[in-house]
């Protein structure tokens, strides 16, 4: 990895630098963890005792934070996350793009249309009739069902999966592993057991999407299953049948969504939610991590829990939980003390025999 020198950095980023400006930092890690040749971050007040602490050679913090030491370089500036971001960008690999042209392994069945500058890589599989935009990237092992569409501009990594008939828009990105176009989980019990139900719907990808490595996103039992402009994706989600998610959303990984659930533009799903199906969650809702959301949800709301309440709400019946837990304690103390009450007073008072 190539080294930068604090003013390249504190240049890239807009920030204004105190230390020495030749330097030379060979990447980003966090204030617990960095030596003297990386650089980190402090973004609130919270975290200055491990300021105080890190073996960072520099530390982006607020303008207006004060720091004790003196053996530490500081970059200022407004929002020291931000700026991290983009020193971490400075430092990432860049992942070299394949030239032009179809692997040998590759299998391209008849009819395709490849755009130009498209890359196909090694043991490819492309199926009759698919039409692939510009310069797209196949990385190797990818698997493109009969009839697919992909837009110009798009990423494909190794062994992704897209089943006949799916459409992925433009300026896309599909990590590895990840599986568009499975059958919906549809299956009818009967008295000889379940009869699986036809799932005769496809997939659409609008442009600018990114979709994390080993995500699912089922085909519609009919219609389509549709993820909206610019939303992104995480890792391991499970997008079930049906379901349409609105622009710029934002889906965390593990999340699942239960089949014919409609998400409006900007939803944000924490990590590991859980919504059921058949729902409708409006424009801007966020919903915390591990909650479950069984019903429909308003616009512009917040929600944190399982079943998921707004967070104030959340809040208030966890307190309450705790307060009971401490009753309850109290209780039983009270209960113990008066069986040693009730114990004395036996002890001291006269049986029948003693009173005769």
């Amino acid at each position: 990895m190539s080294t930068r020198t604090l003013h390249s950095l504190a240049t890239a980023c807009g920030a204004s630098l105190e230390g020495n400006a030749a330097l030379a930092i060979r990447g980003p890690a966090n204030l617990r963890d960095a030596l003297a040749d990386e650089i980190s971050f402090c973004g609130a007040a919270r975290f200055r005792a491990e300021l105080e602490r890190t073996r960072a050679g520099a530390v982006l913090l607020p303008r207006d934070m004060t720091v004790e030491r003196k053996d530490l370089a500081l970059l200022r500036c407004d929002d020291p996350s931000k700026a991290f971001s983009q020193v971490v960008a400075l430092f990432a690999p860049q992942y070299q793009r394949p030239a032009p042209g179809v692997h040998p392994s590759a299998v391209l069945e008849a009819g395709c249309e490849l755009g130009e500058g498209v890359s196909i890589g090694a043991q490819c599989h492309v199926g009759a009739r698919v039409r692939i935009g510009a310069r797209t990237i196949l990385r190797a092992g990818v698997e493109l069902g009969e009839g697919v569409q992909i837009g110009a501009d798009c990423e494909l990594y190794p062994r992704v999966v897209l089943y006949p008939g799916v459409q992925l828009g433009a300026r896309c990105v599909v990590h590895a592993g990840a599986v568009l176009g499975s059958d919906g989980h549809g299956f009818e019990p009967t008295a000889r057991g379940w009869v699986k139900i036809a799932q005769s719907g496809s997939v659409l990808i609008e442009d600018e999407v990114e979709i994390g490595a080993n995500t699912t996103i089922d085909r519609a039992r009919f219609g389509v299953t549709r993820i909206g402009r610019g939303t992104k994706i995480d890792n391991l989600v499970h997008i079930a049948h049906n379901v349409v998610i609105g622009e710029n959303s934002m889906i965390i990984a593990q999340v699942g969504i239960a089949g014919s659930t409609r998400l409006g533009r900007g939803v944000v799903l924490g990590g590991q939610a859980g919504l059921a199906g058949h729902i409708d969650v409006g424009d801007g809702v966020r919903v915390g991590g591990q909650s479950g959301v069984t019903a429909s949800v308003a616009a512009g709301q917040e929600l944190w829990g399982t079943p998921a309440r707004p967070i104030k709400q959340t809040l208030r019946t966890m307190a309450h939980a705790n307060r009971a837990a401490k009753f309850e304690q109290r209780v039983q103390d009270l209960e113990r003390r008066l069986a040693e009450l009730a114990a004395r007073c036996d002890a001291h008072t006269p049986s029948s025999k003693e009173q005769g």
